[in-house]
């Protein structure tokens, strides 16, 4: 196994599950395979990384600031808490993006840690070559950190076992998964898993 691999679990909230401000359809049903690759991960010695939108009350990514979004996953909120089915060990990096009221924080490389180090930051410390992407919502927040990511010369997986999308227009979760192959992503699921972090 080599070093430098790191999953992301992007924005697994209340809020973006079933009965949720902004619920991604049957969100939480990637919380038991997200489970699954955490452990492993965590088998291995690898970091996790676990990301929240964390907005404030007044932010321009809410409709009545002229966003797109209904008001969803305020600081401190139980909207904004994890899924309570979600497991990730005390060592896991909680990331918080969303935070600026003028940004709108899509991608988790907008997010900084309980002492304010940015994502990348973070990253680069670990000496994080891969990173492995799941989680809320697929043609968003997982997108666009795909996508940023690649930019900035990462390898990424896409977990596509342990994503779900809002499709906001019918089919955007799928243009959202092409978009990211065609930029250079590779698509993945749990029984893969292995064979790749062992390469």
């Amino acid at each position: 196994m080599k070093a430098g691999a790191a999953l992301v679990a992007v924005d697994v909230q209340n809020d973006f599950c079933p009965a949720g401000a902004l619920a991604v359809p049957d969100g939480d049903a990637v919380v038991p395979v997200l489970n699954a690759y955490i452990e492993e991960f965590r088998r291995r010695g690898l970091p996790v990384f676990v990301s929240r939108d964390w907005h404030p009350k007044v932010t321009k990514h809410f409709k009545e600031r002229g966003g797109l979004w209904p008001v969803h996953c305020v600081q401190n909120t139980p909207g904004a808490r994890f899924h309570p089915g979600l497991k990730f060990p005390k060592e896991a990096v909680i990331v918080s993006k969303g935070t600026d009221p003028d940004e709108e924080g899509y991608s988790v490389f907008s997010a900084h840690d309980d002492k304010a180090t940015a994502f990348g930051e973070l990253l680069a410390k670990r000496g994080i070559k891969k990173l492995f992407i799941g989680g809320l919502a697929t043609d968003y927040c997982v997108k666009e950190t795909a996508l940023e990511a690649l930019k900035k010369g990462f390898k990424v997986y896409v977990l596509t076992d342990a994503v779900g999308g809002v499709d906001l227009h019918p089919g955007d979760s799928d243009k959202a998964l092409r978009e990211a192959v065609a930029r250079g992503a590779a698509l993945l699921t749990l029984k893969d898993l292995p064979g790749v972090l062992e390469t």
